[in-house]
């Protein structure tokens, strides 16, 4: 019981709601795609299948943070010194294999149950979660790595709620993976200016080691309107052919609002506690603004995931309110 009780708490779930709702865009889109008159093969999912991605979803994140806890162990003495893993609450060798086990029931239930081609970014998604450890020492590599490895859910859930076929590459699609991975490229800076310490320790060359504190908490301020700025760009050059409603127009100002209030919170506590505090609104901002692109093909369901989103993140993150932990 001990053991389950620590390996929950290094799943550090208030981090779900990011893999969670980037791999129900992909879901939300393809029910869109078979719900239209100009669909292919698409069929809608079921409602057991659709329960079955969002839990796989949900604790994709949980599972993988077993392996990324394991692998930056040496930062983590500075930077966490009451993680579970570092105070030996938690076993490695038990936590790593029980993360196996999960995963292969993960892809056991995505190839016999779902879609075999879905195995693909789901496979990736690990890798990438392994090469992040080490990107991230090489400054914006590592924030690459991290948006593309949570991008990866979004593939994932397009290629597991039903049968497709070709062109899987289209201006649209590609436009929203981009901008899922400048939001999580984006969120995971920020992450950077509570691990400062220990990065620079362990010789982790990340965005903000490489700057330092002064340069990093301007750079913020400055990033926070780029996610911003990414889907204007898409827009105005007719990549992003999409059409916008009024309410992704709307959930689109208010997560703007909480990127640009991140950066500001950044700015003006680049060190101490309030680093720390501060990355409730910096995952909300992420996680909502995720949401905030299911509004593009279905803008009730936008609307209760950005609710859902917004207030569970901060829920959970206060479960977790120990900032050495």
């Amino acid at each position: 019981m001990n053991f389950l009780k620590a390996y929950i708490k290094s799943m550090r779930l208030y981090y779900a709601f990011i893999t969670g709702i980037a791999g129900w865009l992909g879901v939300a889109f393809y029910e869109y795609l078979a719900q239209s008159t100009y669909r292919t093969v698409e069929v809608v999912p079921s409602l057991e299948k659709k329960i079955l991605m969002l839990v796989l979803l949900f604790m994709s994140w949980g599972i993988n943070q077993i392996i990324n806890d394991y692998l930056g162990l040496k930062e983590d003495r500075i930077n966490a010194p009451h993680r579970p893993m570092v105070t030996g609450e938690l076993d490695p060798a038990k936590a790593l294999f029980l993360s196996g086990i999960l995963l292969g029931f993960t892809f056991l239930i995505t190839y016999f149950y779902l879609e075999p081609i879905a195995l693909i970014p789901a496979i990736l998604g690990i890798l990438l979660n392994v090469l992040y450890e080490y990107a991230k020492g090489y400054g914006i590599f590592g924030n690459l790595a991290f948006g593309v490895m949570i991008a990866m859910g979004t593939v994932f859930g397009f290629l597991a709620a039903g049968p497709t076929q070709a062109p899987y590459f289209t201006p649209n699609r590609i436009s929203v993976f981009i901008l899922v991975v400048v939001m999580n490229g984006l969120m995971t800076f920020y992450t950077y200016f509570k691990d400062y310490r220990g990065d620079q320790v362990a010789d982790k060359k990340t965005i903000v080691v490489q700057l330092g504190l002064e340069r990093s908490r301007k750079l913020a301020l400055l990033l926070s309107l780029l996610p911003v700025l990414t889907l204007a760009i898409l827009k105005y050059t007719h990549y992003l052919q999409a059409s916008f409603n009024n309410i992704f127009l709307i959930l689109v100002g208010l997560t703007c609002f909480l990127n640009v209030w991140t950066g500001y919170l950044y700015y003006k506590n680049p060190q101490g506690k309030s680093t720390y505090y501060s990355l409730a609104i910096n995952f909300r901002a992420c996680a909502c603004g995720q949401a905030a692109l299911i509004a593009l093909f279905n803008k009730e369901l936008a609307l209760l995931l950005y609710l859902f989103s917004y207030i569970f993140v901060g829920f959970l993150f206060d479960l977790h309110s120990n900032p050495q932990a």
